[in-house]
C-alpha cells in the first residue's frame, strides 16, 4: 500500500518534536516542506542550501532514525533546495543523499552548482564558503594579555576568562558587560572571542556591534533575505553584540535578535553583549530582551584607580618598545582619569608632538601638552597617587606604608601621606585613615598636626614636605 508523503513526513515530526529543542523544531523543521514519495524516497523542500547543510549537519541521525522507521531500512532522503525566493524564475535543484545504515551522509559527495550567480546572502560569509571560514570580525590587538586588570573591571575580566574557557557551559551566559565609555567594553569582549579561537579553533566567533546587526537586518529585509540572515546567525557558537542599547527603538531588530538569542541559548552556544548602562536601566527595549539579559551575568566597568592608570600607560609603552620616565608616566596618570581612552589618547598626543617638533619628553613637556589636553582643569590628586609619591620619595613600598608597623621611619611617612590627603583631596578623614593603614580619624587628625608642627620646627623635615609638594605637582 502506497504511503502519502505528509502522513510520512509528520510522522516523522512527531518523533523528531520529541527530542529536540523546541526552538530548533521550530526554526529548522516547520520550514520544510513535503514534496513527493517514491518508492522509498521522500522528497522535502528547504528554504536555502545553508538551510540544508545546517541540517545535515546537527539533525542527520534523528532524521535517519525517523525515515527508516517510517520506509524501512532502504530509505532514501531528496533534498529539494531553493536557491534565491526573490526571482520569479529561480529554480530549486535537487541534492540526493542514502539513507542507508553505515553510511556518513556529511561525507557523501553531492554535486552542488556554483553559486555565483545566485548567491546565499549571509552578512560575514562568502558565498559557498562553510561556517568554519567565518571572519569573527575580531581585532587582533584586543587580547587579555593587553587588557590590564584593576579593582575597577576585575569581576567582569574574571567573568570573560571563564567563559573564554568554557564557552556556552558557565552560569554567565549571557554575559553582559555595561559600563561608560572608553572603559574597555569591546576590548574585553573581543578579548574573549580571541581566547575562544585559540582554544576552540572549529568554534564559530562572531563579533558585531548593535548598529551593523541592524544595517545588515534592513538590507536582508529590503532584498526578502529575512530566513538567510537568521539562519546564518543561528548557527554561530559564540556570538559578540556590542553596544545592544543602540537596539533601542528598532523593534524588528529587537524581534529578530530575541528569535536569534533563543536559539543560541537553548542550544548551549555563548551569547556577549556590552552596553552603556547595565539591562534595568535600559530604555526602548521589550521586556522580554530585557529579562534574557538578565538571565546570565551582569559585570561593570569602572573608572580605572590610579594605580590601574599607572600599569595601563606602564605596558601601553613596553609594547611599544617606547622608554618615558616614571615622572611624565604618573603626571599622565593622575592629570586623567575619566577613561582608559582618553588616557591612551593623551599618550598618543605626547609622542606625536615629540617625534614631529624633534623634542626629548620631558616632565615640562608631558605638563604642556597634557594640560591642554584636559582643558587646563585641575587634574585629580588621589589617595593612591599621594601614598605612591611618598612611598618613592622615601624608597619604600606602599605596602609597608600600609602595614602596622610602628617603625619611626614608616611612622612619619603615613603621616605625611595623611598630611597631603586632608589638604588636597576631598576625602573625609575616616576614608583617609581606612585606605591609608586602616586608621580612624582621630589618628589621621592627629597626623596632620604632627607634620604641621614639625614643618615650623624642623627644616630638614620642612625640605621633606616641599619636595614632595614639588613631585604632588601643586601649583
Amino acid at each position: 500500500m502506497n504511503k502519502d508523503h505528509n502522513v510520512v513526513w509528520n510522522n516523522c515530526l512527531s518523533i523528531i518534536r520529541d527530542n529536540i529543542p523546541a526552538v530548533s523544531f521550530i526554526t529548522w523543521f516547520r520550514p520544510i516542506i513535503p514534496l513527493s514519495l517514491e518508492r522509498n524516497v521522500l522528497t522535502i523542500q528547504v528554504p536555502s542550501a545553508f538551510f540544508y547543510e545546517y541540517l545535515e549537519e546537527h539533525f542527520i541521525d534523528i532524521m535517519k532514525k525517523t525515515l527508516r522507521k517510517e520506509l524501512g531500512q532502504d530509505a532514501m532522503l531528496e533534498y529539494n533546495i531553493v536557491m534565491d525566493r526573490t526571482s520569479v524564475n529561480a529554480k530549486p535543484y535537487t541534492v540526493k543523499l542514502p539513507a542507508k545504515e553505515g553510511t556518513k551522509l556529511t561525507n557523501q559527495p553531492v554535486s552542488l552548482p556554483l553559486m555565483t550567480d545566485q548567491p546565499i546572502k549571509n552578512p560575514f560569509i562568502i558565498p559557498g564558503i562553510k561556517k568554519v571560514h567565518v571572519n569573527p570580525q575580531l581585532n587582533a590587538a584586543c587580547t587579555f594579555n593587553n587588557f590590564v586588570e584593576g579593582d575597577c573591571n576585575r569581576l567582569a575580566r574574571s567573568a570573560g576568562y571563564a567563559v573564554a574557557n568554557s564557552p556556552g557551559k558557565t552560569a554567565f551566559n549571557p554575559l553582559f558587560i555595561y559600563g561608560g565609555t572608553g572603559l574597555g567594553k569591546t576590548h574585553l569582549s573581543q578579548a574573549i572571542g580571541i581566547e575562544v579561537k585559540n582554544r576552540y579553533p572549529e568554534k564559530t566567533v562572531l563579533y558585531v556591534s548593535a548598529n551593523k546587526f541592524i544595517t545588515q537586518f534592513s538590507e536582508a529585509t529590503r532584498k526578502n533575505e529575512r530566513n538567510d540572515f537568521l539562519h546564518f546567525y543561528q548557527m554561530i557558537d559564540v556570538l559578540i553584540i556590542d553596544d545592544v542599547h543602540e537596539f533601542a527603538g528598532k523593534e524588528k531588530s529587537q524581534d529578530t535578535f530575541f528569535h536569534i538569542f533563543n536559539h543560541l541559548h537553548q542550544t548551549g552556544k555563548q551569547l556577549i553583549l556590552t552596553s552603556d548602562r547595565p539591562p534595568i536601566e535600559l530604555t526602548g527595549l521589550s521586556k522580554r530582551i530585557i529579562s534574557r539579559f538578565k538571565w546570565g551575568l551582569s559585570a561593570d566597568l569602572q573608572s580605572p584607580d590610579y594605580n590601574t592608570r599607572l600599569a595601563i600607560l606602564k605596558q601601553k609603552t613596553y609594547n611599544d618598545g617606547i622608554e618615558l620616565p616614571d615622572e611624565v608616566i604618573e603626571y599622565i596618570a593622575s592629570s586623567i582619569s575619566s577613561n582608559i581612552r582618553e588616557l591612551e589618547g593623551a599618550l598618543i598626543t605626547l609622542l606625536a608632538q615629540s617625534t614631529l617638533n624633534k623634542k626629548t619628553i620631558t616632565p615640562d613637556l608631558a605638563r604642556n601638552i597634557i594640560d591642554k589636553q584636559v582643558k587646563h582643569t585641575k587634574r585629580e590628586i588621589t589617595l593612591d597617587y599621594i601614598q605612591k609619591v611618598v612611598c618613592d620619595y622615601f624608597d619604600m613600598n606602599v605596602d609597608v606604608l600600609q602595614s602596622k608597623t610602628r617603625k619611626r621611619e614608616i611612622v612619619q611617612a603615613r603621616q605625611i601621606a595623611m598630611y597631603f590627603s586632608k589638604n588636597l583631596t576631598s576625602s573625609s578623614l575616616s576614608t583617609i585613615g581606612s585606605v591609608i593603614g586602616g586608621k580612624d580619624h582621630a589618628t589621621v587628625l592627629h597626623a596632620y598636626k604632627t607634620v604641621n608642627n614639625l614643618s615650623e620646627t624642623n627644616k630638614e623635615f620642612k625640605s621633606y614636605i616641599a619636595d614632595i609638594e614639588k613631585k604632588l605637582k601643586v601649583y
